[in-house]
């Protein structure tokens, strides 16, 4: 927060005067934050950046429930603005067209994704895709997805009209400065630096677009985006449009099977094309404004037309639009956007430069959302949205460097209107990151997807064998995907034997100091002032009460805990927060973990090691440092999957000697290597809740089904917002009807024919035979029948009661 006095507004400069930095201002200044400079190296209003090519099309479905809460807002804000009596949106709808059986299905799997998020959208015929369209081709059309709420945005408008509006209230906006540098008390920020002196600050907010990099330097903060550029033509006058009296009537127009989208300019058709070859932009190689102009360019964000790029993309408008073949273009250019490695924008203040904050990969689809998100949290400290898909902790460093960042956005670019699995992981740059077990994962056939840089084994070929004795429904094409009936002998052998799980890739940070456990008690909601053995499930939360994440806290010693976390944004969090007598460090890299679990696991485990490993001796929840071989291990007692086991860690140099160490000794039990995939399936089963997937901070610890990890006799941060107020939802857990229906996440759930929650996590519980969904929704008894929609098809499921597996927990503490 602000160095300034509480009476004062708090100094902020925003760095570009785009949509995003417009938006912005217009939001801080809404919450009286009213001494907001905006810097813009071009000319207003139209200074050049993304924002003043940009073709304006607002589209609200998305994958990514923030994404689509962006874009509503957008769309809600836009909607209400007008410059002059001309409005800033025009709301003429969307409409997404399948040529394809594949992307058909896709369409039905997007209004799955609308209906979840609360937005208007249905599955339209050909017919009616030609009514709203006149000029397709109907023959080659097999349907739409229409969303009749999303529209075009005039950019520049709707950034001139909050730019006024900032204005009444105070913000000053300054064209032609140019910003040379950023100045840094400490860890502060001060002061942006520019060609025509300099401002002082207590925010700074980089909203520079595809100049993020070239700011961000200046303040030495990492922005990984890539820009890259789009091509965009519009045609000559057509004569089928030649009674146009509006700049368009007719709904924005996606073609993602040829990666292309259509809009209406009067007379005549504008066309976007992300089917051309990745063409990659130095940010630090743009030109500013007075050159770029002096070089014939229109703006420095407009590239000079490539029309060998163009030509396939051409010859595909005119197979969809009739009335192109005779057309001929008028003008296109090449225009630069942001994309960063996954997509997503990054937002954010720098811990390591306060005040230094980021709005940076942001489209004008999503500008007004993000803008609102980010004043909430500048002015109050968090976002109302869950934005841990845009937090610009969220890159590992290895996910950081010039060379992963440029080919991860490129593919960005590449699979923009791609039909992508939940589970598709990138292609390249694989492998990047490697637990010590790598080689023989491979000897054992490993199928490997990614996150975080890091393979992943989802199943292992040399468990086939064991699906001779395995009978499962089958299933269709989509959840076939990334998915193996192997999942199921290995869940089988987990809960029957005992199985070998690479955990390295769960993070683990080492927490020391004489102030150590006064501080993670302050900061967690559970009890940590256990003796030292002690292994303890709690959670992080924000000042609102909301679930920032869940850890697992083991106390190895009177002033070192090792702390199992989820994501780079915990240990950001715990650093920001830390005091002087306490020493954080992310251990992730220098070390590995192999869980062992399966009602065998003390069997295999026990003769390895002096140390009595029984219950009695070792019970559940406890850790004990020892040696298991020749290794030395941190064990600790706990099972993600249900059953009997442990999470076994030691060093990477070391973590090749204990897989083959374990392997060995667990032979004669029939020991198997298994994947993520069964392990999903085994934690759902025991209703384990994944942070990021099944609650977030927009969920409280009751409403999520963790409250249990709450003491009410401590003090931490975010225990005041955790009031008495009855809950009104709930992760719930439901079994699907069908024993041969699956689901995979992110569906609608209908209660009573009206969709009320959406689906987080799913797997087949193979155990159970049934397929087990936790979603979010209205609180609802036990066997309340629902319906979840996949693919457009309603599949009946039933609230279940949880556990739905080993409900008195005899499996694990035994």
């Amino acid at each position: 927060m602000s160095s300034t006095p509480e009476s004062q507004s708090p100094r902020v400069v925003v760095i570009g005067a785009g949509i995003v930095g417009c938006s912005l201002a217009d939001e801080l200044t809404a919450r009286g934050w009213t001494d907001v400079t905006v810097l813009e190296q071009g000319p207003l209003p139209a200074p050049g950046g993304s924002t003043s090519h940009a073709p304006g099309l607002v589209f609200q479905t998305s994958p990514s429930k923030t994404l689509a809460e962006f874009a509503r807002y957008t769309v809600e804000k836009f909607n209400a603005l007008s410059v002059d009596g001309v409005p800033c949106f025009d709301p003429v709808g969307g409409l997404e067209l399948a040529t394809t059986p594949e992307r058909l299905a896709e369409l039905h799997r997007r209004a799955g994704y609308a209906a979840a998020w609360g937005i208007r959208g249905e599955i339209i015929s050909p017919a009616r895709c030609k009514q709203l369209w006149p000029l397709l081709d109907q023959s080659v059309v097999l349907g739409g997805f229409h969303t009749p709420d999303d529209g075009l945005a005039r950019a520049l408008l709707a950034a001139r009209a909050q730019m006024e509006r900032a204005t009444a209230r105070g913000a000053r906006f300054l064209e032609r400065h140019t910003v040379t540098g950023i100045e840094r008390e400490g860890d502060r920020v001060t002061a942006v630096v520019t060609d025509r002196g300099a401002f002082p600050a207590d925010h700074v907010v980089s909203a520079a677009g595809f100049w993020g990099p070239v700011i961000g330097r200046m303040a030495g903060v990492d922005v990984p985006l890539q820009p890259l550029a789009h091509q965009y033509a519009r045609t000559k006058p057509l004569p089928e449009l030649e009674a146009a009296t509006t700049e368009a009537s007719k709904p924005i127009l996606r073609f993602q099977d040829r990666d292309l989208y259509f809009r209406e300019h009067t007379d005549r058709i504008g066309i976007g094309s992300y089917a051309h070859r990745p063409l990659p932009v130095d940010p630090f190689a743009v030109l500013p404004y007075d050159e770029a102009r002096a070089q014939d360019l229109d703006m420095p964000s407009s590239f000079p037309f490539t029309p060998e790029d163009w030509a396939p993309s051409w010859e595909d408008c005119r197979w969809l639009i009739p009335a192109l073949r005779n057309a001929e273009i008028e003008e296109g250019f090449n225009g630069v956007f942001s994309f960063t490695p996954d997509g997503m924008p990054v937002l954010g203040e720098s811990r390591h430069v306060r005040g230094f904050w980021l709005a940076e990969a942001v489209w004008v689809t999503h500008s007004a959302g993000v803008a609102k998100a980010v004043a909430e949290w500048m002015v109050n400290g968090r976002p109302a949205l869950d934005l841990h898909e845009c937090d610009l902790t969220r890159f590992e460093e290895a996910q950081r460097s010039p060379a992963y960042v440029r080919e991860r956005g490129s593919q960005q670019f590449v699979e923009v209107y791609d039909v992508l699995h939940p589970l598709q992981p990138m292609e390249r740059p694989r492998p990047l990151r490697v637990s010590p077990f790598y080689a023989r994962q491979q000897q054992l056939g490993a199928f490997f997807l990614e996150g975080g840089g890091w393979e992943r084994p989802h199943w292992y070929e040399a468990n086939a064998p064991l699906t001779d004795a395995i009978q499962l429904p089958p299933r269709d094409a989509w959840s076939s995907r990334y998915w193996s009936p192997i999942a199921a002998a290995e869940a089988k052998a987990t809960r029957e034997k005992v199985a070998l799980y690479d955990m390295t890739p769960l993070r683990r940070l080492e927490v020391t100091g004489p102030g150590a456990l006064d501080f993670l008690d302050r900061m967690t909601t559970n009890n940590l002032r256990k003796k030292p053995g002690a292994v303890t499930y709690t959670l992080l939360l924000d000042e609102t009460g909301g679930i920032r994440s869940d850890l697992t806290v083991a106390r190895l010693a009177p002033d070192r805990f090792q702390v199992g976390a989820n994501s780079p944004a915990d240990l950001d969090w715990l650093l920001r927060h830390a005091p002087e007598d306490v020493h954080l460090q992310d251990i992730t890299s220098g070390t590995c973990c192999i869980g062992v679990w399966g009602p065998l696991a003390r069997a295999l485990v026990q003769p390895l090691t002096r140390d009595d490993f029984s219950h009695e001796a070792f019970g559940y929840f406890r850790a004990k440092e020892t040696y298991l071989g020749h290794v030395p291990v941190t064990a600790l007692r706990l099972s993600y999957v249900g059953e009997l086991g442990w999470e076994l860690y030691t060093t990477a140099d070391l973590g090749l000697r204990l897989w083959d160490t374990l392997w060995e000794a667990g032979r004669d039990l029939g020991v198997v290597a298994a994947g993520r995939s069964a392990f999903n399936s085994l934690r759902l089963e025991k209703g384990y809740r994944a942070w990021g997937v099944d609650m977030t901070d927009e969920h409280n610890p009751y409403e999520a089904g963790v409250g249990f990890a709450v003491r009410g006799d401590k003090e931490f941060l975010g225990r005041a917002a955790l009031g008495d107020e009855p809950v009104t939802r709930r992760l719930t857990p439901l079994l699907l009807d069908d024993p041969a229906a699956v689901v995979l996440g992110k569906e609608p759930v209908h209660v009573d024919g009206v969709p009320s929650g959406y689906v987080t996590s799913a797997a087949y519980g193979y155990t159970l035979g049934r397929c087990v969904a936790y979603a979010w929704l209205p609180v609802l008894p036990v066997g309340t029948a629902v319906h979840i929609a996949y693919f457009g098809e309603k599949v009946p499921a039933t609230v279940a009661e949880e556990p739905l597996f080993d409900p008195k927990m005899t499996r694990i503490r035994r």
